[in-house]
């Protein structure tokens, strides 16, 4: 649990957004005050898991973790699991959690499962409080990777092993956080604390879901399918408030607040989650072959060094 500059953290604390802008962000922090007073009581953490994730390997991992995971926390904190059964239920369960005066609420699951409890933490753009703990109560995000890609993890540099993510629950050590806002079409405001992006890696990333089965190829295969009838587009993007302009031919726009997407393709290398920035990477006039010849090149980070790929922060 540690990157070259410093620990990393397991749990991380939201407060409110800092402002509305199509790309905005919200600061995550802890409280030493809060701390001491859920330190007066027995926390209670709610582990939120998808059964089905990673073609079903989340749940059965997730029943033989549990015995270990009551041994370590059991003495600590009250455990409740909550097993979600459909698509935006983890987005209910965290809010409802975080009104009954969670202290942490944990994802169990890959970054799907982890993008919708960060919604869960958000109601129409403002944070869920609880209803009864005080307003310096608040409820930390924690993550145990058990997904397909797990990429959310990558950029801290942790595995897949959920006992190392338990170890790191158990230090309880928190840190800010940046997350980006996402402004739709009516108005609401969508959270993401990895990588948004639109066009094909949109699309390959709905088609991946139809591969479970094949581990972390199935992003490979699914961006190949999403190749079948794709047309790269001319976009307008403007980016920190600067002039509209149009960029040609673009086959994916990604913004990143995290460094990986697509089972470990390192989409956004230079970005920093602490930083306050996001990174926007743009793919320009990529066909299939493209995308298989330049594959090796998104995996390692070094896309930005090739001819029609361009970023910005």
């Amino acid at each position: 649990m540690a990157s070259p500059a410093a620990p990393m953290p397991s749990l991380i604390r939201p407060r409110a957004s800092r402002n509305q802008s199509q790309l905005g962000s919200v600061s995550l922090s802890s409280d030493n005050s809060a701390s001491t007073a859920s330190s007066r009581r027995r926390r209670d953490f709610v582990f939120v898991v998808n059964p089905s994730g990673a073609n079903g390997r989340t749940g059965k991992q997730w029943t033989q973790l549990l015995p270990h995971l009551r041994t370590r926390l059991a003495d600590k904190c009250n455990i409740c699991e909550c097993i979600t059964s459909g698509p935006s239920d983890a987005i209910d369960v965290t809010r409802e959690a975080i009104k009954d005066g969670a202290d942490a609420v944990i994802a169990v699951g890959g970054d799907g499962t982890l993008h919708e409890v960060v919604n869960g933490f958000f109601r129409k753009g403002s944070p869920v409080r609880a209803l009864d703990q005080g307003p310096d109560h608040l409820t930390a995000l924690g993550l145990i990777p058990l997904g397909t890609g797990s990429d959310f993890a990558r950029t801290f540099g942790w595995s897949n092993d959920p006992r190392q993510a338990i170890d790191r629950i158990v230090k309880g050590v928190k840190s800010k956080l940046d997350i980006g806002m996402i402004e739709g079409p009516n108005g609401d405001p969508h959270f993401f604390v990895n990588v948004a992006d639109i066009h094909l890696s949109a699309k390959a990333g709905y088609f991946a879901s139809m591969y479970k089965r094949f581990g972390n190829l199935c992003y490979v295969i699914g961006a190949l399918r999403g190749f079948w009838g794709h047309n790269n587009r001319d976009m307008r993007i403007k980016v920190n408030g600067g002039e509209w302009r149009t960029v040609d031919k673009v086959t994916a726009l990604c913004v990143g607040n995290a460094k990986y997407f697509g089972g470990g393709m390192k989409i956004t290398p230079t970005v920093d989650p602490f930083s306050g920035d996001l990174e926007v990477v743009i793919l320009q006039n990529f066909k299939w072959y493209t995308f298989l010849l330049k594959l090796h090149r998104l995996y390692a980070g070094t896309h930005l060094e090739v001819k029609d790929v361009s970023s910005m922060r």
